[in-house]
């Protein structure tokens, strides 16, 4: 039409400039596109005209005016006008239907120009493809997006000059380097991808080879994810370029492969002969986005197709020339080529054609088990696992001939796999390769190995993984951790030998490159220990091991960091290099091991470490002064000979300077006394040994040492203190922890502590006089810690000789009292200097040392040591005048250190500022540890002006209230003990101060919830103080805010240990000790103790259906530590670790171990036993009457349960006028919907109250009477007691008619219409029946006999087949109807153990008797066994008789059913023509109404199904038109079947797939906006996005989706919401919901 029109105007109007001048606009304005367009058409008919030089309508000055005023436009209209665009910011309609135009007006502009306008015009547009992603455009420059299509308007140009040609190639590479995702990829379509459209040949070729040199030596150089992205963008967008059939040569040529840089110019580029092509597409293919593994993949399958395609050898040789080959970062090829012995070459592809059938089978299966892996959910990716193993097998046949697949593909499996955001599907992928048995070959294992150490590694580091497997226990080691173990041992078996070394230490480097969770990190280094003894740590390697254990043990599970120490010690063991280590290495080396955690004396793990000593003596490498040494006998040095050359060098030191000297660094003396004690008990082992002459051998120069330290003035300070560090090391490291056999020890420690005890006098001298005056200097507050420190050692080491304790407390402990006394009442300086300060908190540690030491030997205490601690007392309880007349402070609780006056002194001595607030602090705690000795040791003093204790108590129970805010959390332990003493005291007549106390501690403790360290010492003080004895006996009465206070707090508690476990046991074994203790007083007393537990009758209450449900992460760390501990004395932590009980467990545990205790003739007991039933009856009527439905193993469930398993432990002790009360009770809860288990235990209760009163009878017959719609299936209850009525019957008086009464009852439910309810009835009917013939006479049941067995006798014939014959057998042989018996397996073990676990209640719910018989509290007696006689019920295996028939899995074969929509290999498109058909204008003018804009492209949809629904949705909300890729589809009957002649109506396009990419760009050039329905990082959901007006729509396939080479062309990815789980839509229906969304919008704009 515009053609026409133009003709017509030309022809008519002569004034060509007039008509120029009309349809151009003012240089400032925004033209409407339509103007544009009209100038567009107009100067393109002029083209004509000034071409035919011949023409008479033009005069030649009137051309030459033309051309200038089209040149002018190119100048003032065009570039200007997209400059303007340019500064629009944002992507809307109106700019890109205006820069499509002014492109197209530019076009034709410059076709009338001369050539020096064109390269005048792309010179000035070139710099703006350079600008940042940040950086905006600035006056005369374009945006990068306009810039990208007014260069795709220049390259019909451009290939008239190489050099441009070029220069814009460079400028469009470089920017996709730097620009945003969206930028790189239009700048790679619009610029690159056009150009390459337009030349052909040898520039072609040249063209090619400059764009896969570049992204190839980009990736190479600058390798990371990022540039993956881009470098697969490009290549994909390219890929019909680069991937189409090459002229290779069919055999390779004498040399190396040619390279790409040297191949013939005739010789097209060919990316599969680029190492690093691959290495970016084995990156594409783990990258973490989808899109970038799309991309690689589509080029992996493009490749593979050529191939095959071409049926030529891809190459023979790897490419060497011109091609970078070190392997890139993070590619998956760097974790083979290193090492590889697989293949002879570095060739990650190849192809034969004698091969191709196994080729394509290979690359068919990769294909599958990559697209699969898409998939997050595992049933979908579970059936192809085994792919994975047919992957695997060709390439360990391949890899014996010709190496045709490379090992690193397999890798990138695995490694999609451990990235997977699935943590199941991860667990799967490490599972596949724990138990990959082609790691049993030493070149696959060789292959591996750089895999193994690092992203393996990574993905062991992920807890979740250790999760118990289905079907296994609490305490189990999990499943992977035993294949890890496996793995493990058979991995490092399967290595060759020159490379095992190398491997482990690069494994143990990657363990210390990071931080690890306690769990992993535990369980890889048990499958270290597991390696079988092999030289494999070095010197380097033991330094890197040490390195480890310092950095990556940082973990809040002390147990489990035990344990991985003990793990890691034993690899060590078995793997040190002996003759590459000296003995230093070792014992520097064992440093690390703590003796509170691991290493300690007296485990196996230490005496293993003897023996391996004993073992290696002689073999270790000599030391450098070793060698040196002239005797040749040094060379092989024993351990005893290092030991007292390192004792001697330790205590050789320099001269004395007279200058402030630090403390030694205790390192060396923890050294040294471990090689010391590992010395002799390696000694020991040797036959005929003589313990103490080792000793005195190995001590003598210490013990001369210590000696001399009192009497020797001249004896240098350091010496004299490091001789005491490592007195104090071997005390402390010397002693055996608790549970360990002291018979091996015994000789040891008896031998050192004799010739230590020889020495007390000097040592004690020596402390003495440093304490008593010569410790004024900063550094001195750490020696006075080692001074005291030792003073406490010798002090319990005297205990085996009394002389000497009652010397030291005779003569030591007064001294220091009254030094301390002096120091501290000295009066205070105006400016306090450094030494005074030092002296008063050196005395108060002094003093908190002595009270500590006497607090537990006051029996002993002498007459002068008595006098100076009441001086001691009557200093800390001296008044202080107070401004407030109304209370008396004490001056000297709570006196501070006040910080030095020159703070130079403090910096000099490299003192810090905390270092202070902590010696002060410490100053403070100390007072507090002086105020608990003195209160109960010398009572509270009475004063004249004081002169009521009670005054003085209160005083310093408000001095101990203001401590908890002075000082630090960590150090408030001995003020809460002070006020465990002074409450009980206080709380009748100063209760407003006690509660402050309480409330004030419990805040502080709650602060401290985040510090484990510090919480459970904390926790424990404050529990023992708030809930004192006294105070819980305190009623409400007599303190009814303390009172409230302590239940609030109580409640508090509980509620703190549904998130911290362990907490409420802590509450809880206080309580039941308070209440009723192990040794119990007098009888009045602990009466009235006993009496206040029906003030916190709930802490019982909640305690025995105490559970919290833990988060999964939390409960896998309880299992793990309880895996540990079950290792017993295997593992060295659990001997080594001193932790509380904190499972969660406990509390029930310790709460029916109180119950257990509670004596039934005792009214007070028997109070309380009724009170806890009835109280916990109405726990479980609660759960029953709310309308929240309980599923199996829900909190409801567990609770209920709980409940029941308390009341049948305390049936025993309930008496017979209380059960009664509570029958009906019971008999209410069976006919309430309850789960399995608990329904068992309700039935168990029923018939063991009949068995013990039988006159309960009536009330049971009276249940069988009840509405019949209100019992329902609840009636099984009952008939399952009467399944045990041979177990009832014996009590019973009136046997004959019982037995009637029985047999009528289930008679009647016989012919019920529940199918259950008949099954009970006829098993209860059996059994009754069978205890009638045996009991009663036949006469006595009145005619039954034949009744009932005719009905046995059809019931039987009735159960013989199909279902009801495996149910009845089945109910036959459940444990509660067979194994288990009422009265023989009543016990703890079945009620808590054995019931749960055959009932299927979480294995967490099992309470197995090894935890009660842990509790020495737990009272075991005849009527409470804690385990079963007989062993029946254990040997059975959980189920309930009610399951589904399970049918075995069938084995998958190779091309089993996958749930997944499987990208075909190809999709087989066939050569088309490229011309474009319209629909004929005869049927769209059949057309009654008007179009819209949008256009639907479909043409890589095959099936005809979806297209005739599309054709239908798109006629009816009025699409422009619909692209297919054949209009021989519209014949297509099942088309038809959907479309119901839409096709008749609706503008039909037909354009090939092959030929989307440039109708795709043609669309582009017209101003439609390209969207695709793809998710992606930068998808729009629908809801959000507004539709153009110009929209083209791209459909993708309904199995792959959009392809990877067409999703660069998107300008907009748009994805729809989804709320389920299945992944996608089909293509019909999301074409649909963007048409109508479409539709919607524009419908809406118009009105």
């Amino acid at each position: 039409m515009y053609s026409v029109l133009i003709n017509a105007v030309l022809s008519s109007s002569p004034d060509y400039e007039l008509l120029f001048e009309s349809l151009s606009w003012p240089n400032e304005s925004w033209p409407e596109t339509e103007r544009v367009e009209a100038l567009t058409a107009f100067i393109e008919g002029l083209g004509p005209l000034l071409a035919d030089a011949d023409s008479t309508a033009l005069t030649d000055e009137k051309r030459r005016r033309i051309r200038d005023q089209i040149e002018s436009a190119v100048w003032t209209k065009c570039l200007p006008f997209l400059c303007r665009i340019s500064a629009e910011a944002g992507e809307d309609v109106r700019c890109r239907e205006s820069t499509a135009a002014a492109c197209r007006l530019l076009s034709v502009c410059l076709h009338l120009c001369d050539e020096a306008v064109w390269r005048k015009a792309v010179t000035s547009v070139l710099p703006s493809l350079q600008l940042s992603e940040e950086e905006p455009p600035g006056p005369g420059r374009l945006s990068v997006e306009v810039a990208s299509e007014v260069m795709a308007a220049f390259i019909p140009f451009l290939s008239e000059d190489e050099q441009l040609t070029l220069a814009t190639l460079a400028a469009a590479l470089s920017s996709i380097k730097t620009l945003p995702d969206a930028l790189a990829s239009k700048v790679t379509v619009r610029i690159i991808l056009t150009l390459l459209n337009r030349i052909s040949g040898v520039t072609l070729q040249s063209i090619l080879k400059v764009i896969l040199d570049d992204l190839c030596s980009w990736h190479s150089t600058s390798p990371g994810p990022v540039v993956t992205e881009r470098t697969l963008l490009c290549l994909t967008a390219l890929s019909d370029h680069l991937l189409k059939p090459h002229s290779l040569p069919s055999s390779p040529s004498p040399s190396p492969s040619p390279s790409p840089s040297s191949s013939s110019s005739s010789c097209e580029p060919d990316p599969r002969l680029y190492l690093q092509f691959w290495r970016m597409v084995q990156d594409g293919l783990i990258h973490r986005d989808s899109l970038s593994r799309k991309r690689a993949l589509y080029l992996l399958k493009r490749c593979a197709a050529l191939s095959e395609e071409e049926g030529l050898p891809c190459p023979l040789s790897p490419s060497s020339e011109g091609e970078i080959a070190t392997p890139a970062s993070g590619c998956m090829a760097c974790f083979c080529l290193t090492n590889l012995s697989l293949v002879s070459d570095e060739t990650l592809f190849k192809w034969d054609p004698n091969k191709s059938k196994l080729l394509r089978e290979f690359w068919e299966d990769y294909a599958l088990v990559m697209e699969t892996l898409e998939e997050n959910q595992v049933h979908v990716v579970r059936p192809v696992l085994n792919r994975i193993d047919t992957l695997i097998q060709t390439t360990v046949n391949d890899s014996q001939g010709h190496g045709l697949f490379h090992p690193s593909w397999l890798l990138c499996v695995y490694q999609r796999m451990f990235h997977s955001e699935n943590k199941s599907l991860m667990k799967e992928g490490v599972c596949h390769l724990l138990e990959l048995q082609v790691l049993q070959q030493p070149t696959f294992a060789s292959a591996f190995s750089q895999f193994i150490v690092g992203p393996f590694m990574d993905v062991l580091s992920e807890t979740s993984l250790f999760y118990r497997s289905a079907g296994q226990s609490v305490g189990d080691c999990p499943e992977l951790a035993v294949k890890l173990q496996v793995f493990m041992t058979t991995f490092f078996s399967s290595l060759p030998s020159e490379e095992r070394g190398s491997v482990f230490h690069q494994l143990i480097q990657q363990l210390g490159s990071k931080h690890w969770c306690a769990v992993p990190l535990l369980f890889l280094s048990q499958a270290l220990s597991k390696l079988p003894p092999n030289p494999l740590l070095g010197m380097t390697g033991l330094t890197t091991l040490r390195e480890m254990l310092r950095c990556t043990m940082i973990t809040h599970q002390v147990l489990l960091r035990g344990a991985a120490q003990c793990f890691l010690l034993n690899s060590a063991l078995c793997l040190t290099v002996v003759n590459e280590v000296t003995l230093d290495d070792v014992f520097s080396f064992l440093m690390h091991f703590r003796v509170d955690e691991s290493l300690c004396r007296g485990t196996p793990l230490w005496n293993q470490l003897c023996t391996w000593l004993l073992d290696n003596e002689g073999s270790f490498k000599p030391s450098i002064t070793d060698v040196d040494c002239s005797d040749a006998s040094s060379k092989t040095l024993t351990v005893r000979a290092y030991v007292e050359g390192e004792i001697l060098a330790y205590l050789r030191v320099p001269a004395s300077t007279g200058q402030t000297e630090r403390l030694p660094d205790s390192r060396e003396a923890d050294k040294l006394a471990r090689a010391v004690l590992l010395c002799v008990d390696m000694e020991r082992i040797r036959p005929g040994a003589e313990i103490r002459n080792t000793l005195e051998s190995l001590l003598s120069p210490l013990l001369d040492t210590l000696s001399r330290v009192s009497t020797n003035i001249y004896l240098p300070l350091q010496k004299s203190d490091k001789s005491l560090q490592l007195l104090l090391r071997l005390l402390q490291h010397g002693a055996m922890p608790d549970g360990v056999g002291v018979e091996q020890g015994d000789s040891v420690t008896v031998a050192m502590e004799k010739e230590i005890l020889k020495l007390v006098d000097p040592i004690l001298g020596f402390i003495l006089r440093r304490l008593c005056g010569e410790l004024q200097e900063l550094f001195d507050v750490e020696r006075a810690e080692l001074y005291l420190c030792v003073l406490r050692q010798l002090f319990v080491m005297c205990s085996t000789a009394p002389q000497l304790r009652r010397n030291i407390q005779h003569d030591a402990f007064p001294k220091l009292i009254k030094y301390g006394l002096t120091i501290l009442e000295e009066p205070s300086q105006q400016i306090p200097s450094v030494a005074n300060q030092v002296a008063k908190a050196v005395a108060m540690a002094s003093l908190a040392a002595v009270c500590g030491l006497m607090e537990h030997s006051t029996s002993d205490m002498q007459p002068e040591t008595s006098s100076v601690l009441k001086s001691l007392n009557y200093y800390f309880y001296s008044p202080f005048s107070s401004s407030s007349k109304s209370q008396t402070t004490l001056g000297n609780v709570n006196k501070c250190l006040r910080k030095p006056g020159c703070l130079s002194d403090l910096e000099a001595q490299g003192l810090l500022q905390q270092d202070w607030g902590r010696i002060a602090a410490n100053f403070m705690r100390d007072q507090w540890i002086c105020l608990n000795f003195l209160i109960g040791a010398v009572r509270i003093p009475e004063s004249a002006e004081i002169p009521v204790a009670s005054q003085t108590l209160k005083a310093a129970l408000s001095c101990s209230v203001e401590a908890l805010a002075l000082s630090p959390s960590d150090l408030v332990l001995p003020v809460l003990t002070f006020m465990e003493t002074a409450l009980p005291q206080l709380v009748h007549n100063e209760e407003a101060l006690c509660v402050e106390a309480v409330t004030l501690s419990w805040q502080l403790v709650q602060g401290l919830s985040t510090n484990a360290h510090d919480f459970w010492p904390a926790l424990k003080g404050f529990v023992s103080m708030a809930f004192h004895r006294k105070l819980l006996r305190t009623t409400h009465a007599q303190a009814p805010t303390l009172t409230v206070t302590l239940k609030q707090i109580s409640t508090d508690l509980m509620e703190l240990s549904q998130s911290k476990s362990g907490v409420f046991g802590v509450l809880l074994q206080h309580c039941c000790e308070v209440w009723l203790p192990v040794d119990p007083g007098s009888s009045g007393q602990d009466d009235a103790v006993f009496s206040s537990v029906f003030s916190h009758i709930s802490i019982l209450t909640e305690a025995c259906v105490y559970g919290p449900v833990f988060r999964r992460d939390q409960r896998l760390v309880q299992d793990v530590q309880i895996y540990v501990e079950q290792l017993g004395e295997e593992c060295a932590a659990n001997v080594a670790v001193t932790c509380d009980s904190r499972d969660d467990q406990l509390p029930r545990t310790c709460v029916l171990a109180f119950l257990s205790r509670l004596d039934s003739s005792d009214l007070q007991h028997q109070r309380l036993i009724e009170e806890l039933v009835l109280d916990l009856l109405k726990r479980d009527n609660d759960i029953s009457k709310s309308k929240v439905r309980y599923y199996s193993n829900s909190l409801q469930h567990r609770v209920k349960n709980r409940v029941w398993q308390t009341l049948l432990l305390l049936l025993p002790k309930l008496r017979e006028e209380f059960v009664a009360t509570l029958l009906s009770r019971v008999f209410e809860a069976g006919f309430c919907s309850n789960q399995a288990s608990v329904k068992y235990l309700i039935e168990w209760m029923m018939i063991l109250i009949l068995v013990r009163y039988p006159q309960h009878m009536e009330s049971f017959w009276r249940c069988f009477n009840m509405d019949q719609e209100k019992t329902k299936t609840s009636i099984c209850t009952f008939l399952s007691v009467l399944v045990h009525f041979n177990i009832i019957m014996p009590n019973l008086n009136d046997k004959a008619a019982q037995l009637r009464k029985a047999l009528d009852v289930v008679l009647q439910s016989c012919f019920n219409h529940n199918f259950s309810v008949r099954l009970y009835a006829l098993l209860a009917l059996k059994r009754v029946w069978s205890l009638a013939e045996s009991q009663v006479e036949e006469d006595a049941l009145g005619g039954l006999s034949s009744v009932v067995k005719a009905c046995l006798n059809q019931a039987e014939a009735m159960q013989r087949t199909g279902n009801a014959n495996k149910n009845w057998t089945r109910i036959q042989e459940h444990f509660f109807f067979g194994a288990f018996h009422p009265i023989r397996d009543y016990s703890v073990e079945t009620i808590f153990c054995s019931f749960p676990s055959l009932s299927e209640l979480a294995d967490d719910e099992w309470i197995p008797p090894w935890k009660f018989e842990k509790l020495s509290c737990f009272s075991e007696n005849p009527s409470l066994p804690l385990r079963n006689p007989v062993p029946d019920l254990n040997q059975l295996q959980p189920g309930d008789w009610i399951q589904q028939d399970r049918s075995e899995q069938e084995k998958e074969e190779r091309w089993a059913d996958v749930q997944k929509k499987i990208t075909p290999w190809r999709l087989g498109i066939q050569e088309q023509e490229p011309e474009l058909h319209l629909v004929p204008p005869e049927r769209a003018a059949r057309l009654g109404k008007l179009h819209g804009a949008l256009l639907v492209v479909a043409s890589l949809i095959d099936k005809p199904t979806n297209l005739g629904g599309l054709c239908r949705t798109c006629e009816i909300f009025g699409a422009s038109a619909l692209v297919l890729d054949s209009l021989r589809h519209v014949s297509d009957k099942h088309f038809q079947s959907l479309s119901v002649s839409s096709e008749l109506w609706l503008p039909l396009l037909e354009v090939k797939p092959l030929e989307l990419t440039d109708f795709l760009q043609v669309k582009k050039s017209e101003g439609y906006c390209i969207v695709g329905v793809e998710q992606t990082a930068n998808s729009h959901s629908l809801q959000d996005y507004q539709f153009p007006e110009k929209t083209l729509l791209l459909l993708g396939n309904e199995r792959e989706g959009i392809p990877a080479n067409l999703l660069q062309m998107l300008d907009v990815c748009v994805e729809i919401p989804q709320q389920g789980v299945i992944r996608s839509l089909n293509v019909h229906v999301s074409a649909a919901l963007l048409i109508w969304e479409y539709t919607r919008q524009h419908l809406a704009s118009s009105a």
